[in-house]
């Protein structure tokens, strides 16, 4: 009758103990899910409009796409402009029905995305924040090697109704011409970036530097320091960088 006890005990104390772990791992699951929701929302308070995008399955892309070129990095709607949203309703729809989906935002609405190598951004921050210019958010694109990008968002050129008023520039960027652009490159009207928090293959992310607390500023008082240190960048050899912290 003892030995039946104490088996019978041990097996409940073990039972006990896979319940306190599986307790203690979903509401670290819920606080997760948490903070993302609300970094989520923060965006969409902003006014940055929101999708749903495609997330890592593994070290490849969620999307049924053989060999997809930017696997994490896309929407997965076709419809992603006219889907893009900042109705907080529909983003905890998506956010709780798709707790996996890293989310883009759609420039050229309310705001743009100047978007540069990483060393390059950074050297970039320093002397705008030393100069006392105004900087709004600042996310990290985190990459192998060092070749991650660091992302700056600024008030857009805006969307005229009258085409001859929309001012083009050799830096715009849409998602198909990613690769021709290795530097600075512009995102405005009809492209997207992704916004934090993003996971992307191999371990690697998208957080905030400077979050969407922070006012959106004329890309102007940004571009003449932004394209100095690009051009300075380009001519140094790139090596690997230092990480530096992420907020989210």
């Amino acid at each position: 009758m003892g030995a039946e006890f104490g088996r019978t005990s041990g097996a409940q104390s073990r039972i006990s103990q896979w319940l306190r772990r599986r307790s203690r791992a979903g509401a670290d699951g819920d606080a997760e899910a948490t903070r993302r929701e609300d970094l989520l929302l923060a965006v969409a308070a902003a006014g940055l409009p929101l999708a749903p995008a495609a997330h890592p399955a593994g070290y490849r892309c969620s999307c049924d796409r053989i060999g997809c070129p930017t696997p994490a990095r896309h929407p997965v709607s076709f419809a992603w402009q006219t889907q893009s949203t900042t109705d907080r309703a529909q983003i905890e729809r998506w956010s709780r029905h798709q707790p996996q989906a890293n989310f883009i935002t759609a420039t050229g609405m309310v705001h743009d995305v100047l978007d540069v190598p990483l060393e390059a951004g950074r050297a970039a921050l320093e002397r705008l924040l030393a100069d006392g210019i105004d900087v709004g958010p600042v996310a990290e694109s985190e990459g192998s090697h060092g070749q991650g990008r660091l992302l700056f968002f600024t008030a857009t050129r805006g969307t005229p109704e009258d085409e001859d008023e929309w001012w083009p520039c050799e830096l715009d960027c849409h998602p198909e011409t990613m690769d021709e652009h290795p530097g600075l490159r512009w995102h405005c009207r009809g492209s997207y970036v992704l916004v934090p928090p993003a996971r992307l293959p191999g371990d690697l992310a998208v957080g905030w530097v400077r979050g969407p607390e922070f006012p959106l500023p004329d890309p102007l008082t940004l571009l003449e320091i932004l394209t100095d240190e690009c051009a300075r960048y380009a001519g140094e050899p790139q090596g690997d960088v230092a990480a530096w912290p992420l907020r989210g």
